[in-house]
């Protein structure tokens, strides 16, 4: 996988939310702001100013596959804006985003691309993932386009249907290197970053490296 140029200290990666069979309560003492945790008063998302390959092993650990999306033999590029959560001193969530330009049918548009959805396994059951995409999401909503979009692997659909996306059906075309355009292989989720927006019917083309 090739990291974005633009962005030299994001990691290569896709979605991967706390979709594990959950580990813990939100009031275990391994949950951050939990009664008993290192961390007070409660964990809350912040704005990163960065976010390195060390911090994303800092979460998944250092292994060759951590999102399970190698077998799509994709490349994907990083992101431009990232949030995350800490449990103490460490960085326990994250979640990405960049503004990416699409088609639908003949009809130009941009989305907010969100990836790199991550929480550390022994957090998992804690309602990070919620916190940490709302928290992208919420800037997200300043950043122009009318609506988020993300790649996710079957088993998560259920997870992000929960926080408000929805799947779009029909294939959804994405680039890659060598001028070559693939179908997305994984679930294609959007949500509407503004009450009153709907998404338009058509084929969805993205004009640029999944992100």
């Amino acid at each position: 996988m090739t990291k974005n140029p633009n962005s030299p200290d994001s990691p290569d990666s896709a979605n991967s939310p706390d979709a594990a069979d959950p580990p813990n309560s939100p009031g275990s003492p391994n949950c951050p702001g939990a009664p008993n945790s290192s961390d007070s008063p409660a964990s809350r998302a912040i704005r990163l100013d960065r976010y390195t390959r060390a911090e994303q092993n800092e979460i998944l650990g250092d292994i060759d596959d951590p999102f399970s999306v190698a077998e799509t033999g994709l490349t994907w590029r990083g992101k431009d804006e990232h949030f995350g959560i800490r449990h103490g001193a460490r960085l326990v969530a994250h979640a990405g985003l960049v503004r990416l330009p699409l088609t639908i049918d003949d009809t130009r548009a941009e989305v907010v691309g969100v990836g790199g959805v991550a929480v550390a396994p022994d957090v998992r059951g804690c309602g990070l993932a919620r916190q940490v995409v709302a928290a992208a999401l919420e800037h997200a909503r300043t950043m122009g386009p009318r609506h988020a979009l993300l790649f996710c692997r079957p088993p998560l659909e259920a997870l992000y249907r929960r926080l408000g996306w929805h799947r779009l059906d029909g294939d959804v075309l994405v680039e890659q290197p060598e001028s070559r355009l693939v179908v997305m292989p994984l679930r294609t989720m959007v949500i509407s970053l503004h009450d009153d927006v709907s998404w338009p019917s058509g084929r969805v083309r993205l004009l640029s490296l999944p992100m």
